[in-house]
């Protein structure tokens, strides 16, 4: 299986809604994990809320930091948009999705920031399924 890991800077929406739809999209196909250059320590309730509407339940993540992953070389690294803020990780691809952080949206906003995700996620595990 691939491993992709994905990185924003608290780790607490974006990266965390990326990794459960790898989750839940690339199941038996990748791995998926998340981090934060600078984790909050807690997952955002909106974003907890936001992914129980479509039946996840991310209250079971925690936010953590780029130390508290696998020290491995990932063959995806995908970053939020977190541009400098993003350490060196040892990756063989690396893609920046420049998705807005959702943290002071509105609800709707906030989904529409989800749907995107999933969007992306669903093609990155349909282009590693073709490769």
């Amino acid at each position: 299986m691939k491993k992709i890991l994905f990185v924003c800077i608290e780790n607490s929406c974006r990266s965390q809604m990326a990794e459960a739809f790898g989750k839940i999209h690339g199941k038996g196909i990748v791995e998926s994990f998340s981090s934060g250059s600078r984790p909050s320590g807690v997952v955002n309730e909106k974003a907890v809320a936001a992914m129980q509407d479509i039946g996840y339940d991310l209250s079971t993540h925690t936010s953590k930091s780029l130390d508290r992953i696998p020290q491995v070389e990932f063959d995806y690294l995908v970053t939020m948009g977190c541009g400098d803020e993003c350490p060196y990780v040892r990756t063989r691809q690396r893609a920046d999705w420049e998705i807005p952080d959702p943290k002071n949206m509105d609800t709707q906003e906030f989904q529409q920031v989800r749907d995107r995700i999933e969007e992306k996620v669903i093609g990155l595990v349909e282009a590693i399924k073709n490769t």
